[in-house]
């Protein structure tokens, strides 16, 4: 059929059509749609014309469909499913595919509890995962690949036209081989952990080493470590040290997400010595109801826990530790 054709078709000469099919007779259609039978029968023959095809048998009561009717009633049906949806999106149901970018271990904490979340306050609207570093999450958001972002602040994202939201504070662990002085100390200082080789967050042909959190940390307190090895990868960084090429420096929630035998985890005491992860979107981008439902159920979700939280020293011992090494913090 010629596609200019589809513009004498009529909507409710479908919706007739279908209602007579799922109500079982013309009667029944008319009282379904608050319409006079002479009416509903009128928008069938109709289509029926210009079809050039009886869809439905009147020679018995109830009409039933004919081998044509049955052929075209399931993709009737589907175009009325179609106008639907289209209604909908005008109509205040909340509807869309959202692009959302993270890195890993935000992403096993996070991603699981947003797609339920979602499920329950707006389940039209479906959640699509990308996964990558952090340097390349900024990139993607910039360019409109994906809506919305998971990563941390730092290193800093290099665009303009995006905004950020605080979701969380995750403090940084030493990861230390088992045996290891350290391994058993109920916490450990920034100035004991650049004295050994370190293996730190990041990736070294980025150009952003020394923007990422452990580099800050140590810079903050005037201390030039010597950095043994970066990388993205947790379970890579847990390797490394369970293979003695050095002490591990990274974010709390990445360690929660790996197979951690053969290493212990050391709370650091410096202050301000922590990721802070938060939800980036765009300020110029056009405004979608979905992206601000999913901006919204992700604000609402818990934040990650760690098992060594009770472990951390309070205000009163880091303030301590830092006038102990010349460094009191403000």
């Amino acid at each position: 059929m010629d596609i200019h054709n589809a513009y004498h078709y009529r909507i409710d000469w479908v919706v007739s059509f279908v209602a007579v099919a799922r109500h079982g007779g013309f009667s029944a259609a008319a009282k379904a749609l608050y319409r006079s039978q002479p009416r509903v029968s009128s928008h069938v023959a109709e289509l029926e014309r210009l079809l050039g095809a009886r869809l439905l048998d009147r020679s018995v009561q109830p009409a039933v469909l004919t081998p044509e009717g049955r052929a075209l009633l399931p993709h009737a049906e589907e175009i009325l499913r179609h106008l639907n949806i289209l209604a909908d999106l005008t109509g205040g149901t909340v509807r869309g595919e959202v692009r959302l970018g993270a890195y890993p271990s935000a992403t096993s904490h996070l991603y699981p509890l947003a797609v339920r979340a979602l499920r329950d306050a707006h389940p039209h609207v479906r959640l699509v995962l990308r996964e990558g570093p952090s340097v390349e999450l900024g990139g993607a958001l910039a360019d409109g690949e994906v809506d919305l972002i998971i990563r941390p602040l730092h290193p800093l994202v290099s665009a303009d036209h995006v905004t950020h939201r605080i979701l969380w504070r995750e403090p940084l662990v030493a990861v230390v081989r088992e045996g290891h002085p350290l391994a058993r100390a109920r916490s450990a200082q920034l100035a004991q952990i650049a004295s050994l080789p370190v293996i730190s967050i990041g990736d070294s042909d980025q150009g952003y080493g020394h923007q990422y959190e452990a580099n800050l940390a140590f810079a903050g307190v005037g201390l030039n470590p010597t950095i043994a090895a970066r990388t993205n990868q947790p379970q890579t960084l847990i390797s490394m040290v369970r293979h003695g090429l050095g002490t591990g420096v990274t974010n709390s929630l990445a360690m929660t997400t790996a197979n951690t035998e053969g290493v212990s985890l050391v709370p650091i005491a410096d202050a301000r010595c922590e990721r802070v992860v938060a939800l980036w979107w765009r300020t110029n981008g056009v405004s979608s109801p979905a992206v601000e439902a999913v901006r919204q159920v992700i604000a609402r979700l818990p934040v990650p826990q760690w098992p060594w939280n009770d472990a951390q020293p309070n205000e009163g011992e880091r303030r301590a530790a830092e006038r102990a090494r010349g460094h009191s913090a403000p």
